[in-house]
This record gives structure tokens, sequence and C-alpha cells, in this order.
């Protein structure tokens, strides 16, 4: 991989001295082919909000913005015209929290997302057994019980009758429980007498008896049962997940811990043309000292990035791993799980912050992120020559309100997922109680506190939709349209908002708003173009628009039939 120096790129003269273009620009000089897109409503995502009709790209670079008349006439009769036929173009979509390799072998195993019932993932089971060699292990991933008529999650009752000689382990959609029958457990040495392992918990019933439900690092404990991917399967699914991204819209992701070979296995892949859509890396942490080393690094068409490191603090919400600073109201016998130590903290930081590596650390509940904040503030004051770090909180999901403000005073970036809220929201009352729903998916608060909040999807524990997620964040209801008061609906974003916070603030958080995150001359060519204007029409309607185009890099990498 190369270094960060962006290459050579002939720009035309096309600035504009507004929008609207109220002056001619000077004529073109280079011989770089231009393409104009218009016939559509073109939102520039520039701070006074403007709109445009017509974009000039050449060489990946946007030349100019105005109206359809002055960008023809200057881009001249070779330009190649894109029409937009009535949709709306945004800049690119970034998806500032999500699992690339995840998204992809959704795609390429069992996937039980859609399972609405413990009845229904048992026939799933059954039908999948039918096809499976003895002894070997069925794997599948994205249940989620909420909305389920058990009103529970699955134990490994419910799977033996099904798989009685088959291990099978299928995790949940968070990624952070799993539910193993006994098959598997037995496989694994696990029984009613083994201890629970650090950051860790086996679920055990009344009378002690492990249930099969592993969370958080207890699922450590089946893990040579799964087959990891070898390195052909991991060159499909990020080829899988490539597509399937740029056909919701998406024209980048933040990619959540990456193994450091993978790194660059992906940047291999975006130079031959395989993955076309932006990666910003954020690696596990045994790659902190050679990329601190090394520096930044980049594909050699500058579309992969990696200079960041990916760390958890607790678990999730739903399997009530997230920490909290008192114990969960559905649960009194258990306050979350601490998943890392200060003294480890701190030193990952120092190392950090001496080779110039971002830190995004995972954190949900209120203690988590409380403790996240004041370890960073302990490795900040250690560093009072630092600056410009964008050190990020990832999902910032529960949070004391008093520690809201001391984001902003920090600099610490808050990236958030909307669509978690308008899932979790269901259970969350019963996991929180309702004095805690006050800091909870605060996007609000947040915001006029005056932090950046980097939106998206977590997927594959969410869809990855981005309609879904802007949906999600200017409505704050269920996709079905419910909402209440537990919801705190007032902590819903502008549109305007909603728009900075999938393109403009991921580019911020992952260094690169000098060149990304809005649609004016000089940034690269990254536009998201939807077929209905989800700037102005009922909310409703934005979850009914359809993906239309996603260029990246000026060029169109997903194209609606």
């Amino acid at each position: 991989m190369t270094d960060l120096r962006l290459p050579a790129v002939a720009l035309l003269a096309l600035a504009l001295t507004a929008c609207g273009g109220a002056d001619k620009p000077a004529d073109a000089a280079s011989d770089a082919p231009v393409t104009v897109f218009t016939g559509g409503m073109i939102y520039t995502g520039l701070d006074d909000g403007p709109t445009a009709e017509a974009v000039a790209v050449a060489d990946g670079i946007i030349l100019g913005v105005g109206t359809r008349a002055l960008i023809e006439e200057s881009a001249g009769d070779k330009a190649v015209i894109v029409d937009l036929d009535g949709a709306a173009m945004y800049p690119g979509f970034t998806d500032s929290h999500a699992h690339f390799l995840g998204i992809g072998m959704r795609e390429l195993t069992l996937n039980l997302e859609d399972v609405g019932s413990i009845d229904a993932l048992v026939a799933i089971l059954t039908k999948t057994v039918q096809g499976t060699e003895q002894g070997e292990t069925v794997y599948g991933r994205g249940w989620i019980e909420t909305g389920w008529p058990e009103g529970r999650m699955p134990t490994r009752d419910d799977l033996d009758p099904a798989s009685p000689n088959n291990p099978v382990v299928f995790r949940r959609a968070d990624g952070h429980a799993l539910v193993a029958n006994s098959a598997a457990l037995a496989a694994a040495g696990i029984d009613d007498a083994t201890s629970d392992p650090d950051g860790g918990r086996i679920e055990r019933d009344g009378a002690g008896r492990a249930t099969g439900l592993l969370i958080d690092r207890a699922q450590g404990l089946v893990a040579d049962l799964i087959a990891a991917p070898g390195k052909e399967k991991k060159r499909e699914a990020y080829a899988k997940a490539s597509s399937v991204y740029a056909a919701y819209g998406w024209t980048g992701l933040h990619n959540m811990s990456v193994d450091p070979g993978n790194a660059e296995m992906i940047a291999i892949l975006s130079d031959d043309g395989t993955v076309d859509i932006r990666v910003y890396n954020s690696i596990d942490k045994p790659g902190l000292d050679a990329l601190a080393a090394s520096g930044p690094q980049a594909s050699e068409n500058g579309r992969i990035l990696t200079r960041a490191m990916k760390l958890y603090m607790d678990g999730a919400l739903g399997s009530r791993g997230a920490l909290l600073t008192e114990p969960y109201s559905d649960q009194p016998d258990t306050s979350g799980l601490l998943l890392m130590q200060r003294d480890e903290a701190l030193d990952l930081f120092e190392r950090a912050i001496a080779g110039g590596v971002q830190v995004n650390t995972h954190a949900i509940g209120d203690e988590g992120n409380k403790l996240v904040l004041d370890w960073y503030a302990e490795a900040f004051a250690a560093h009072p020559e630092a600056s410009d770090l964008r050190w990020r909180i990832e999902h910032s999901q529960i949070l004391h309100t008093d520690d809201i403000q001391r984001f902003a005073d920090m600099g610490v970036i808050a990236s958030m997922q909307p669509s978690h809220a308008i899932g979790d929201l269901y259970f969350a009352p019963d996991r929180l109680g309702p004095d805690r729903l006050d800091g909870a998916y605060a996007w609000r608060s947040l915001i006029d506190a005056g932090v950046i909040i980097a939106a998206g999807s977590d997927a594959p524990v969410e869809r990855g939709d981005p309609l879904i997620e802007f949906y999600a964040a200017v409505a704050r209801r269920g996709l079905d349209g419910v909402q209440t008061e537990d919801w705190r609906p007032a902590e819903a974003v502008t549109r305007a908002e909603a728009l900075k916070m999938f393109t403009l603030w991921p580019a911020y958080a992952s260094f690169q708003d000098e060149t990304l995150g809005v649609i004016e001359p000089g940034k690269r060519a990254d536009f998201t173009v939807f077929s209905k204007d989800i700037m102005t029409v009922p909310e409703a309607e934005i979850l009914s628009a359809k993906p239309v185009m996603t260029v990246v890099d000026g060029e169109i990498v997903y194209r609606r039939e």
C-alpha cells in the first residue's frame, strides 16, 4: 500500500462564484473527459443548504456546480450527460460503522434475519440439518428475539430435538450473543460447571444448568466449531459486500474490527476493481504497533484508507452485556460486562497517540461510555501537545445526561446507528427503566451540545439500508410508524442534520473532510442518487424511495435498471 498523497489530477477551471452561478466560469484547460450530472434536484450538503441543477466531473474530481445551462456551456459539446431523470442527488452517503466482511458473509451463509419466532428458527434448522453431513456444525447469524411471540431468546432445549447430533451455533444479530445446542456445548467442553470467562457470561437457568446462551467473550468457547473463512471465501465476501452496498446507495463505509491482513486484502481488491466503494478501516488492536510504525495506509487508487484501531469497552444492550452504572431493570442481578481494563486501555491509547492512530471504542451502556470518556480524558491530559485526534465512541447509545457535554468539550465523535434506536426502543424501556431513557440514543441533545455524529448502520447487525437509517434519524419511529413517549421523540434530528450525519460528518470522522462530504469544486465526485427527494417528501415516503445511482470518483458503480 502507498502513502496518502492524492494522485495528480487534471482540474478544469470550472470553479463557480456560487451554486447559482452568477458569473461564467473560465474556459476549460484540460483534455480530460467531462461528465455532467443533471436532470434532478442536487443537494450540495453545504452549510447554507444550497441546491444545484448540474455538476461537472472529470478525473474523479468535481469541477463545477451550478445551473444546468452554465455547466453544460462550460463543459462543452463533448461532455457526457448523465440524466438523473427527476431523481435527487446528494453527497455520497457513508456508513460510519459496519462490518464489511460480515456483510458479505451474510449473503453467503445461513441468514436468520427474517426469522420471526423460535418455532420458525427450529423449522429452518430442521431443514438445514437434512442437507448437512453428520457431525458438521450448522452455523447461522441474524436472529433477534424482539417481537417474537415467545418473548424470550432461544435455548439449547429448543434446538436439540431438531439437531441432536450436529453442533449448532446461531449468533444473535448484534454479534454479542449466540445460542448453541447440546452437541455444540459438548464439543466445546462446556458443561454446567464451566466458569464464565473474563468479559463473558454463560447463561444458566434457575437450577444452574447452562441454557446454551453465550454472551460476549463466552462465545469464544465455541469458536473452534465455526470454520473461519479462507482467503478465497473472504475475497468472495468482500466482492459481494461491495456490490450489495453500492446497490443500497452507499459510496463508502467505515469498516470496524478489521484483521490487519484483511485490510491489505481489501486494498488489493479495490485496486483491481473488485471492491469499488470506499472503505475506511479500523483494525483490531493486535495491528496497532505495525500501523503506528507505518502511519496511515492507502490503496493505490486512494479509495481504501487504514488509520484507526477498534476497541471494546462492553457488550450489547439486547443481550444485557452493555455496562450500566446501575443494574438492569429487568434483570437486577447483572449490570453488564466490562471488556477492557483501565491499565490496558491507557497503554493502548499511549501507543496510538505516539503513532498517530485514531482510537474508536465500542461503548453502549452509560457506565461503559463514562469510562471511555474518563480514560480518553486521562490520555488527552497526558499529551496536551496532541491535537485533532478525532477519537470516537462507537454506538454511544446510553449516556448519563451530564456526559453529553463532555463529548463536545473533549472533541469526541459519537459514532451512532439510528436504526438501533427504532429497534432497541421496543425493549430498552424494560432494560433501563424510565429515568435512563433520557440519555438513550440522544442525537438531538448531542448535536445541540456541539457534538459531531457520524451515523451508520452496524450491518450486518442491522440491514444496512441508508434509507432506513435516514428515516430513523428524522422520524424516530418504528418502520410501522409506531412511536411512544418512551422513545423520546424530541431526540429526532432535522433532515439537514441527518444529511450531514451520513455525508460530511463521516468524512470528518475519517480525516477525509478535505476531499469528501459535500458537492463543491475540488472535492472527490462521490454521489448518492435516490428516486425521491428525501429532504422534502413526507417521512413515511422516505422508506419507499429507491437507490437509483451510486457514483464513486465520478464512476457509476451502481445504476438501477
